[in-house]
């Protein structure tokens, strides 16, 4: 199912992977099944892509070792080396207008910050909004949702997830800008099965209520792990202010210099005096 040789070798799946597909079924989760686990791919977006068009269900998952094309919002491409990321990638089936994108993008992103709070009790891990999770300012993972349709219609939602689990070491335009649950934690890393199957379990608890309701019902756990909240921030047009907070439809609020409460919709927004990560 696409995969492909990497650097004249094909990297094996590892333990803690393999373990997956089992681990998930033994929660049962509606997520996650059927679950496709790979040495390496081009991209499981791509592979969940593809699959969805041709009628993979609701909870269909893709997982991968290594992705050798693996991308980030706005195209730019995941990094992570072979046996270190938890790389994923999941069809949803839901029946909601585009949209509920932005919201269903960060009750992904909780759910994510939920399993890696899990594996680093103590950490402090926050969402950057619209579709990153930080440490200290550091990413540690990122969402991506891409769409299907037919015409006018969404068919199905595709989200792919990258966590940096085992990186230790990270590429010199990286390293002051990423950290790792392998960086964080006191003892060993947990396994990325683990990590998978809570992100997982969380996402299907609270997808329905978000596609139902928006944010709303999200207010408290989003107003706790808003990791831009207060700060001052400026998009990538050029427009700057405090952030300060989240809506209920996912659009950040930003209290600019006029007083004005702006309502940014998408794009790429980084910390006054910060390089983008």
């Amino acid at each position: 199912m696409g995969v492909v040789p990497l650097y004249g070798a094909r990297p094996c799946i590892g333990r803690d992977l393999s373990a997956a597909p089992n681990l998930v079924a033994e929660r049962g989760c509606g997520l996650g099944r059927p679950m496709h686990v790979l040495e390496a791919t081009v991209s499981t977006n791509d592979e969940a892509l593809r699959a969805a068009r041709e009628g993979a269900p609701h909870g269909a998952t893709w997982v991968a070792e290594h992705q050798s094309g693996g991308r980030g919002r706005r195209g730019r491409e995941w990094v992570s080396a072979p046996g270190e990321g938890l790389l994923f990638s999941v069809v949803l089936r839901l029946s909601c207008a585009p949209s509920r994108l932005p919201p269903i993008a960060l009750v992904a992103g909780l759910a994510v910050r939920a399993a890696i709070v899990q594996a680093l009790p103590g950490v402090d891990v926050k969402i950057k909004w619209p579709n990153d999770v930080w440490v200290a300012g550091r990413k540690i993972a990122g969402v991506l949702i891409e769409t299907v349709t037919v015409g006018a219609s969404v068919e199905a939602f595709v989200l792919g997830v990258g966590i940096n689990v085992h990186t230790r070491i990270f590429p010199d335009e990286l390293a002051s800008v990423a950290t790792s649950v392998a960086l964080l934690s006191e003892g060993d890393p947990p396994d990325r099965a683990g990590l998978l199957a809570d992100t997982l379990a969380s996402l299907d608890r609270d997808l329905h209520m978000v596609v139902a309701g928006g944010l709303g019902l999200f207010r408290a756990r989003l107003e706790a792990a808003d990791g831009l909240r207060g700060l001052r921030v400026i998009s990538d047009s050029g427009d700057s202010g405090v952030a300060s907070g989240i809506d209920d439809d996912g659009r950040l609020l930003v209290r600019r210099d006029d007083g004005v409460l702006a309502r940014w919709n998408s794009g790429e927004v980084r910390l006054a005096g910060a390089r983008s990560s």
